[in-house]
């Protein structure tokens, strides 16, 4: 915490931000906060106010583990200021659980839930993985009915991948682990996008689900290119068009801020062909998709294929992907881009 409030001091001085700015949306994630403890928020707020200030019409939304997500942490965090939550639920089966190392169990996100609702935080997530082993004999619709017994105002869905450098990675490259193929895959996702549809949730986002008005403001601030800073270990920031990030390893960040020194890994600049395709992809992975009067003909000869193989919605102005193109989404961004 200390070492993050002196990045932001850090770049406020370097930059001459003379006062604090208001921001929109705040996110802390990419981690446990929970793990912090339940006065954590209001520290992190009173350690970042002397650069930044944000009030409740902020989207102020923080990760956490059921397990880690106390009724004391909810009430403390609502008291700091925290409106919406994002809960790893992952799975409601526990020999799953225990695959993935997940110390919740099966009732564990039902008494998070229970616990931010009575502490007054009226917007929760609650993330899923599909695509799992089949070996697992995980029950997917079983684990959308227990999603539905929770009533979360936003859901996300993430389809299982194995990482190069991961165990999992390893295991599925030595033949030890099979994950889902392309049809299981499928399945799942459709049966998840109809399901919640059926239940009031909106396909706001190839991943995103959210009953009318709980769209992520913060996410949408990505998809949309809008600038955001980041800051911590491996934080990424834009200011379009280039992009920058921290260094990832937490000891190297830790020295580096307390030095005085230089915090950024990598940076790029987003133009030309490589900004048309992030804006394609970024527009076609979102519901509202990109204006056909910005295409090319050809581009938009090929969206009429796309239209009629049910990848995308017939609309006379706008190119809409349909679940089935969601699926396609890197490849048919690619194909578009180059036609």
């Amino acid at each position: 915490m200390e070492a993050v409030a002196a990045e932001l001091s850090m770049l406020a001085e370097r930059h001459g931000w003379m006062r604090p700015w208001q921001l929109e949306t705040v996110y802390c994630g990419g981690g446990t906060p929970s793990l912090l403890g339940p006065a954590s928020m209001a520290r992190l707020r009173d350690r970042l106010s002397e650069v930044v200030y944000w009030d409740e019409s902020a989207e102020w939304t923080c990760e956490a583990n059921p397990e880690s997500f106390s009724s004391v942490t909810a009430r403390e965090w609502r008291a700091a200021g925290v409106n919406r939550i994002s809960l790893g639920a992952q799975t409601f089966s526990e020999p799953v659980l225990r695959w993935m190392g997940r110390l919740h169990g099966p009732d564990g996100p039902a008494a998070a839930v229970a616990a931010a609702r009575s502490a007054g935080i009226e917007n929760v997530s609650v993330d899923l993985i599909f695509g799992l082993p089949r070996r697992l004999g995980r029950d997917w619709t079983a684990d959308l009915a227990r999603l539905e017994a929770l009533a979360p105002e936003h859901v996300s869905l993430y389809g299982l991948t194995a990482e190069p450098a991961t165990t999992l990675g390893s295991r599925v490259r030595e033949g030890k682990e099979v994950l889902a193929d392309e049809s299981e895959y499928a399945v799942e996702y459709l049966e998840a996008v109809a399901t919640l549809e059926c239940w009031g949730y909106t396909a706001y986002e190839v991943s995103n689900f959210a009953r009318p008005g709980r769209e992520s403001r913060h996410n949408q601030a990505y998809w949309e290119g809008r600038a955001y800073l980041g800051l911590g270990p491996a934080a990424h920031s834009s200011l379009p068009p280039e992009r920058w990030w921290n260094v990832r390893e937490w000891t190297d960040y830790r020295q580096r801020v307390h030095a005085g020194l230089d915090l950024v890994a990598g940076r790029e600049v987003v133009d030309g062909d490589a900004a048309l395709l992030e804006t394609l992809w970024l527009g076609l992975r979102q519901r509202g998709g990109v204006e056909l009067a910005g295409l090319s003909g050809p581009q938009r000869a090929l969206a009429a294929t796309w239209r009629d193989q049910g990848w995308a919605r017939h609309e006379p102005a706008r190119l809409r992907l349909t679940p089935e193109g969601w699926l396609r989404l890197d490849a048919l961004t690619v194909a578009l881009a180059a036609a």
